[in-house]
């Protein structure tokens, strides 16, 4: 039987010291290498990209499926995977969900990447 994957809340921004500070843990590897997978999908780049150039009250997932080409169905899958790493957020206004991008937690993903980035 496969092995089960560990479940790991990778809800909060990634936080530890940056890449060129020397070999990372296992751990701190882990957590940064599981948010980089939730980006690993050109979906899922465009729906980022479509987030950061929206108004700040973000975009409902209509707009997103309309303006990627694909169906809603879809887009909620890619935005499941972006806001189980924490770089999505989602609010519920009357019948819609609104999603943006969770500005500080890719802030801290880039800062782990390269601390010396966006001065």
């Amino acid at each position: 039987m496969p092995k089960a994957l560990p479940v790991i809340d990778i809800s909060a921004p990634v936080c530890c010291a940056p890449v060129a500070a020397g070999v990372m843990s296992d751990d701190d590897a882990l957590h940064v290498a599981l948010r980089l997978k939730a980006l690993a999908d050109p979906a899922r780049v465009k729906i980022m990209s479509l987030l950061f150039g929206s108004a700040t009250d973000g975009c409902n997932s209509g707009e997103l499926a309309a303006a990627i080409g694909v169906g809603e169905s879809t887009v909620s899958h890619h935005l499941n995977q972006l806001r189980n790493a924490g770089l999505v957020e989602s609010t519920r206004r009357g019948t819609n969900v609104y999603h943006r991008p969770h500005r500080a937690a890719v802030a801290a993903l880039v800062g782990v990447l390269d601390p010396n980035c966006c001065r």
